[in-house]
């Protein structure tokens, strides 16, 4: 089946902006869905109101999304009584932006919970802020909802390939860097950095913490995946089992399921809790053998996603086109065409995929809807609370069991 557009924002247009520098890298939408940011190239990160953004193509039409973005959105105000009204902001990092993440003071799940207060600044319950991780190896942070600079780390030494925010809502934020170096921040700490993870050969090209922040995965120039354990900042384990760099990685929304995509052409969707693989999903057929695992430059594959409903994935190859998977089949459930993808993410509510190109822009997808099993219901609620060996030593029937763990 071929995936509805919804829209597209295209990157304002230059004689110089045909140069390098104008990749999209890295696409983001706030937690709490009120923005998209998206790096237009050459130093910009535009940041929209997501909603007005969806009302626009609505009305205007997916191809003149981009106008009407750009010109009937309400400009910034710093103003006191505007604070939470979402605002366009069109930020200057002053370097090439390789990483996004949004980081909220207020937590995805009520567990781990911390309050808020930071020395230098103090931040309501609402706080919202935008990370920028550059080329020079300098991340700055940015107030969302006023567009202004709060922090500049400045630890590593090469380019900030990833950032993700613990979903707890303590504001700690992990970097990954092509320095082979993995950085721990405390922003509700003036930014102070904790901790350097090391064990990655070379680069390192992502990031993700599971959903209740206790894990963390990355993934870079090496074939292997690494896990660690947020709580003693030690490696937990190494997953093997692709043949090629892996550039991209993200967890299931109950933590049990591990999506990594790799330059072998295929994504695989792992038990991290006991590093297994469980499901692959190839883009070359037949797929090639481990000794040219490399050579299909055509069909590596770019980025992966996990849909909110925990039931599909998205990945982006360089085939020029998108995919949309359930974790239960082998084929995609729904394809769309488009030309140098470089990242995608779904939208917070799981309704749209947004990707960004090489030429700076975002394209939309409607992402597959359907309705859940009452078994994925039943895995996504115990889940969340429980790793596989907690699962499996419940004092339940063996298919009861079996009807609740993530089977190959």
């Amino acid at each position: 089946a071929r995936s509805r557009t919804v829209g597209e924002l295209l990157a304002p247009t230059s004689p110089f902006d045909k140069k390098c520098g104008r990749e999209n890298w890295t696409v983001a939408f706030a937690p709490d869905g009120s923005y998209l940011a998206w790096s237009q190239g050459h130093r910009i990160v535009k940041l929209v109101p997501w909603a007005q953004c969806l009302n626009n193509f609505l009305l205007h039409g997916t191809k003149n999304g981009a106008d009407a973005v750009s010109t009937r959105l309400p400009r910034q105000s710093s103003e006191g009584g505007h604070r939470n009204k979402p605002c366009e902001h069109i930020i200057d990092c002053g370097d090439i932006v390789w990483g996004l993440a949004f980081g909220s003071s207020v937590p995805d799940k009520q567990s781990r919970c911390v309050n808020i207060e930071w020395h230098r600044f103090k931040f309501g319950q609402d706080q919202l802020l935008l990370a920028t991780g550059l080329s020079n190896g300098r991340i700055k942070i940015w107030d969302v909802y006023t567009g202004k600079l709060l922090l500049n780390l400045m630890d590593h030494t090469e380019v900030v390939r990833d950032l993700t925010f613990a979903p707890d809502g303590s504001l700690i934020l992990v970097s990954a860097s092509r320095d082979k170096t993995l950085r721990v921040w405390d922003l509700k700490d003036d930014g102070n950095m904790m901790k350097v993870l090391r064990g990655h050969p070379n680069w390192v090209y992502g990031c993700a913490f599971s959903p209740d922040s206790s894990i963390l995965c990355s993934v870079g120039a090496s074939k292997a995946v690494f896990l660690w354990d947020m709580d003693k900042y030690s490696m937990l384990r190494k997953l093997e089992g692709h043949h090629n760099d892996v550039v991209a990685c993200e967890f299931s929304p109950d933590g049990a399921l591990l999506a990594t995509a790799s330059y072998d052409t295929r994504v695989y969707v792992w038990d991290p809790h006991i590093g297994v693989i469980l499901r692959e999903f190839g883009h070359l057929f037949p797929p090639p053998t481990p000794i040219f695992a490399g050579g299909a430059n055509d069909r590596w594959v770019r980025s992966v996603c996990f849909s909110h409903d925990g039931l599909h994935v998205a990945s982006l190859a360089d085939d020029k086109m998108v995919r949309f998977w359930r974790i239960d089949e082998e084929y995609p459930v729904q394809v769309a065409p488009l030309n140098n993808g470089l990242c995608c993410t779904f939208s917070t509510d799981g309704s749209v995929l947004a990707a960004g190109t090489q030429d700076g822009s975002v394209y939309f997808w409607a992402a597959p809807s359907q309705v859940s099993s009452l078994q994925h219901l039943c895995r996504m609620a115990i889940r969340r609370v429980m790793p596989t060996s907690q699962v499996k030593n419940l004092p339940i029937p063996c298919k009861v069991l079996e009807f609740l763990c993530y089977q190959i």
